[in-house]
């Protein structure tokens, strides 16, 4: 069973059955105090978080992961420079780059490339497998021709993906995107925080399930789905 909290932006919390067979606790991009949530950072102090992971340093992404790692004793997971300055704020973390599994023994973790800016380090995305999910969150990204390598190695039950435009794909874009990935569900994520990223999620969902075998789940701010 794996269980998907929304907190509204780029904001997840993932619990999914470790390699360990144990139930961990993944929370991605924690920008929790975001206009769309109901959730406050607060509401972490009696929560088991695992592993924080972050695409990238700007701000509507980074969010709260700090302060979350220091009431929880999570590992903040991101690319290597992401990392040092984390652990120079007094953070325990974990750096590793575009490339293979990073090692960690609980939970398969890869980062792979998405096309974005950002101040201090590489923009990524990161599939997560446990022992039997597999999910793909792409961070901030255009879509690209080698989402489709994703699909190969990976295989994701499940990709979050952005859909506001402006920053990031437009619905346009994300359709493509989830042809070339071919998850079985796609998790509509990066728009109406903002002016310039309102979009239709239902009109998203229409397009994809017209066009390719993928299932839409539209999650609001504050709900939870369960797989």
């Amino acid at each position: 069973m794996t269980e998907i909290n929304y907190y509204g932006h780029s904001a997840f919390e993932i619990q999914l059955v470790g390699l360990d067979n144990r139930v961990k606790t993944v929370l991605i991009d924690p920008w929790i105090t975001n206009p769309l949530s109901k959730a406050k950072v607060e509401d972490f102090s009696n929560k088991k978080i695992d592993y924080i992971i972050v695409t990238h340093d700007h701000s509507d992404h980074l969010g709260n992961a700090y302060d979350i790692c220091k009431i929880t004793g999570a590992k903040m997971v991101g690319v290597y420079e992401l990392a040092e300055e984390a652990e120079k704020n007094g953070i325990s973390a974990i750096g590793g780059n575009v490339g293979g599994r990073l090692s960690i023994d609980d939970l398969d973790i890869v980062l792979v490339p998405a096309v974005h800016s950002s101040e201090k380090a590489v923009p990524v995305g990161v599939v997560v497998s446990g022992r039997d999910f597999t999910f793909y969150h792409a961070g901030d990204t255009g879509v690209f021709t080698d989402m489709s390598i994703i699909s190969e190695l990976y295989s994701p039950d499940l990709a979050f993906l952005p859909i506001g435009g402006h920053f990031t794909m437009g619905i346009k874009e994300a359709v493509k995107a989830v042809q070339l990935i071919k998850p079985k569900m796609v998790v509509p994520m990066h728009y109406n925080t903002f002016e310039e990223i309102k979009a239709d999620p239902l009109a998203f969902k229409s397009l994809v399930e017209s066009l390719t075998k993928t299932k839409v789940i539209v999650v609001n701010p504050g709900e939870k789905i369960i797989l």
